[in-house]
Order: structure tokens, then sequence, then C-alpha cells
């Protein structure tokens, strides 16, 4: 028995026991929240995908939730039904301009319980302009404080690369959750990846932790999936999660939707999934 999880007695996807996990107990009061980073220097591997569903089925364990969109694509926004391009207040405003309250910022969605700091395009120039920052690896950390009482899950979905608005979101979490598309050519970056959040730890972070990896976009039926979560298994034990997340085009219709799979298609096995990555987080401890 391992983190307090009971031992299922069936092999699950990644070829270890699939432990039941149970339906998270309702939360007496709120806060403080954990804070976990959707971190992979890869693009296409699921990190926005994740963050949407992972947050709205927390939410539905009666978790209150805020999903910080730390890439300037802003397709957390967009994926949520948000605007953001028409929006004068984003993420931006609350890292560049002294003075902007959180708060104003924060936007409520259609999923109750789950709350939404928006980006847009104007967050690419943050990288350059907080070169010049004193303490600028902290200036999210510093941001998001006011409001870490009013939740139990924050959530930051990063850009796709290990710069500098990468490393605040890692400065400001207290986990590293990494989804990983399962593709040979995906593991490649991961020795990166983790080399970088060890340099964070080390140096801005101490309590920066791995909460796991994540293994995306996976089909059963195939051989190369199957042995990429094997060679991950063997890599990372159990920094694996037993959920996985399975390829499905229902993911990228409920985006077209702008609603959460566990919203737009409730009964679906990648609502499930994402349901049972919810419990797997709370029964590990990494959420509240």
């Amino acid at each position: 028995m391992q983190g307090g999880i009971e031992p299922g007695p069936q092999a699950g996807p990644t070829g270890r026991p699939l432990p039941a996990f149970p339906v998270p107990r309702p939360l007496q009061q709120h806060g403080p929240a954990r804070v976990i980073s959707m971190c992979n220097q890869k693009g296409g591997v699921g990190k926005t995908t994740t963050t949407i569903n992972l947050g709205a089925a927390l939410a539905e364990y009666g978790r209150r939730v805020l999903l910080v969109d730390f890439d300037p694509q802003g397709a957390l926004s967009a994926g949520l039904g948000v605007n953001s391009h028409a929006l004068d207040r984003t993420v931006y405003q609350l890292l560049m301009e002294p003075g902007t309250d959180v708060r104003e910022v924060v936007r409520e969605t259609a999923v109750e319980g789950l709350d939404l700091l928006p980006a847009n395009i104007d967050l690419s120039a943050a990288e350059v302009q907080l070169v010049g920052e004193v303490a600028r690896e902290s200036v999210l950390a510093r941001a998001l404080r006011p409001v870490l009482g009013d939740y139990d899950v924050v959530l930051i979905d990063c850009q796709p690369s290990l710069g500098l608005l990468t490393v605040n979101a890692l400065t400001a979490s207290h986990g590293v959750l990494i989804p990983l598309e399962c593709e040979f050519f995906a593991l490649r970056g991961v020795a990166l990846l983790v080399e970088t959040i060890e340099k964070v730890q080390e140096r801005l972070n101490p309590v920066l932790e791995v909460d796991g990896i994540l293994a995306t976009m996976f089909d059963g039926r195939t051989l190369h999936s199957r042995e990429v979560v094997s060679r991950v298994v063997e890599a990372f034990g159990d920094d694996v999660f037993h959920t996985v997340i399975g390829r499905t085009v229902k993911f990228p219709d409920a985006t077209v939707a702008a609603e959460p799979i566990t919203v737009y298609a409730s009964g679906h096995p990648g609502a499930e999934a994402y349901r049972q990555l919810a419990r797997e987080l709370v029964a590990r401890g990494s959420a509240a």
C-alpha cells in the first residue's frame, strides 16, 4: 500500500494494480490553496485540456478551483468561452501594473466553483519586461497570494517553454503535474524539464515537488502507446499517475463548445478519466 491508497485486484493501463480512488469527502472550509503548475515544454501534450477538465472535475467534488491562463495564446481562456482579447484586465496587468487587484481580474466560469484568471497575447511582452524586475521569478507568486485563501486548488496552465513565465509559475507552485503524450519523442524532453524543476527547487522554491506524470493521448489498442507508458513507469515509478487519459475526438469537440468534457459529455470515458484523476490527486494528498 502506498500513500494510503489500497491497490486494486486488476492491472490498470500503466501495468500496475489499479487502486479504487474514493470520492473525496466534502470540505468544511476552503483554502489555503495548493498551487499546481501544468508544465511541459513540448506543445500539444494536453496541458490546457488537463487544466480545464481536472479543474472542472475537482469543482464537481466541491473544491473551489482557480485556473490561471499563463500562456499568451490564451487557449485556456478560449476553452472556457472567454474572449480574453476583448478584456481590459488580464494576468498581464496583474504582473506588470502594480496595484492591480487580482480579484478584479478573476472571472467566474459557467462551472460552479471554477474561476479563471484569463490571458491574451499581451502576456508575451511580460517575458521581456520582467527581465528588469527585482525578484522577477516571484512576480506571479506575489500576485496570487491575496486569493490563495479563497480556493482549495489553483491550476496554472503554462506555455510550452522553459522561459521566465514558466519559472514564475514553478516558483508560485507547491507541485508540478507533467502531462506526457504517449509518443516516444515526448519522452526526450522530460529529463530537461525535471532538471529545470530541480533548479527551481534548489534556488527559488524549496517546497516545490513533482505531483505526478500523467500519460495523455493514450490508445491501449496500439503497442506504441503501451510501450511508452511502460517506459515512463520504468523510469519514474510511483510518480506516474495510475490514471491515463485516452485519445478521443470528444476533447476537441468540447473545446469548440467552450465547455469541460465533464459538462459537454458527462458520461463519456474521457470525463470519467478526469474525475478519476481528481480523485487520485486528492488521495495522493496533492489536492484538498
